[in-house]
């Protein structure tokens, strides 16, 4: 028996090949929109993927289940709850897939989603481990307010907090404390808000010190679960039915968007994706372009910033670092909606470079907006007069912004800033004045 645990840094997300090696065959659990790796990993090891586990219809990335399916013959398992529109064996309750000397056992674990299952793993009939998706975290549980508006099932986030609670205390707590716990995400995943670092843990250790397994009251554990969670981005309802249909396979679709060496012809409307260093994109960028930067949460503030079917252009300053932002737009399922991506080192606009010590003598001479999450500005308000707008919600609320003075905008270290600055000056009137304050931030 082997465990492979594969890791989506940008995504927070991990996902899980479980090898026969007597049988020479691997069922798969929650793989991301990139089949290659799990393919990789079969001819390595002289093994045939013949099972695709869901945990649930995934709210953060697109799954490719229905790929390797559709490529291998292997069969995909999933809750009948789900009301999956893919070929698929249901796999609920008590129900068994035989994997050389393993059984792999259904647990239904409603409570993030109305249709999460966890896998419990026994090997020559005892207790090894269980993959909990997004219901078990290390050091947290899944949140359950992403299922009002999406899935076949939705629920009201009162009632998905009332089901994790049982699904919590009354089974995967009941489970051997030597059970090693195998989650779907760990620190920075939207789909929590207190995760661990570490790749994995066990049920004792997770009686010890995760606040959710604690004993308390089913009422003390809602409270404590639904307060404070984070924002919703964009994409998440439209990654959930698009992982109940599945999505188009993940080489031929990225291969499908036009690209050329050269700026084309772009519509005026439609907003550009620049992908370059901010220090580039200060110095020359063309209009209606936003600067969202190669980080670990390209996935998220596109998703965020971008709705869902939108049209939008790719721009970067090089071939490889299109092919990486297209392939990183497909993992949340919004490649077929980049119209052309392209290679650009310069434009008509530059940004003006903020003067940071005339600011911190007079803060009030400017509007100040505060990009950061609800939950960093209840911990500390940086500027007393601030206007707090998270990036995930500024498209939404620009018409809160008066420009009457110039606009300096902040977040904790300059990734966002850089985003949301450039934003405003793409909505905003053409005179307004958008500083960005950057990493300069960390001096006050």
């Amino acid at each position: 028996m082997q465990i492979e645990q594969f890791e989506d840094v940008s995504l927070a997300h991990y996902s899980y090949a479980i090898l026969s090696e007597c049988q020479k065959e691997i069922i798969l659990i929650d793989p991301s929109r990139n089949p290659q790796p799990y393919y990789d990993y079969a001819k390595k090891h002289d093994a045939r993927i013949v099972g695709v586990i869901e945990t649930h219809p995934h709210a953060d990335f697109v799954s490719s289940h229905v790929e390797i399916a559709n490529t291998t013959g292997a069969t995909i398992y999933v809750s009948e709850k789900v009301g999956a529109f893919y070929p698929h064996q249901s796999f609920d309750e008590g129900q068994i897939i035989e994997l050389g000397k393993m059984r792999l056992i259904a647990l239904n674990t409603p409570g993030h989603s109305p249709d999460s299952i966890c896998i419990l793993l026994e090997h020559e009939g005892i207790q090894k481990a269980v993959f909990t998706g997004d219901t078990l975290f290390i050091g947290d549980c899944g949140r359950p307010d992403l299922r009002e508006g999406a899935g076949s099932i939705q629920l009201s986030r009162n009632e998905l907090a009332r089901m994790m609670y049982h699904s919590l205390h009354e089974k995967l707590a009941l489970l051997n404390d030597d059970v090693i716990v195998y989650p779907a995400h760990g620190a920075g995943t939207l789909c929590g808000k207190n995760l661990s670092d570490a790749p994995k843990s066990t049920i004792g250790i997770e009686k010890q010190t995760n606040w959710s397994l604690q004993p308390m009251s089913e009422q003390e554990f809602m409270q404590q679960l639904l307060e404070d969670q984070p924002f919703i981005p964009a994409y998440f309802p439209f990654d959930v039915e698009l992982n109940r249909k599945g999505a188009a396979p993940f080489k031929e679709s990225v291969e499908k968007v036009p690209f050329s060496t050269m700026v084309p012809n772009l519509e005026e409307e439609i907003l550009i994706i620049d992908t370059r260093p901010q220090d580039a994109y200060k110095k020359g960028h063309l209009p209606h372009s936003v600067n969202l930067m190669k980080g670990d949460k390209f996935e998220t503030w596109l998703g965020s910033i971008v709705k869902p079917g939108e049209p939008f252009y790719i721009a970067a300053a090089d071939k490889s670092s299109v092919d990486t932002a297209i392939e990183r737009a497909a993992a949340i399922g919004y490649e077929t909606s980049i119209q052309h991506a392209f290679i650009v080192n310069t434009g008509s606009l530059a940004q003006p470079l903020l003067d940071v010590e005339e600011f911190r003598k007079h803060p009030d001479d400017y509007t100040i907006v505060d990009v950061r999450n609800d939950t960093e500005v209840k911990k500390r308000r940086i500027f007393e007069n601030s206007i707090a707008i998270p990036l995930g919600q500024l498209r939404n609320n620009i018409d809160k912004i008066p420009s009457g003075k110039p606009i300096v905008v902040h977040c904790a270290g300059g990734y966002r800033s850089a985003a949301a600055s450039s934003l405003l000056r793409a909505k905003l009137p053409a005179d307004a004045v958008v500083y960005d304050l950057g990493d300069a931030v960390k001096t006050f």
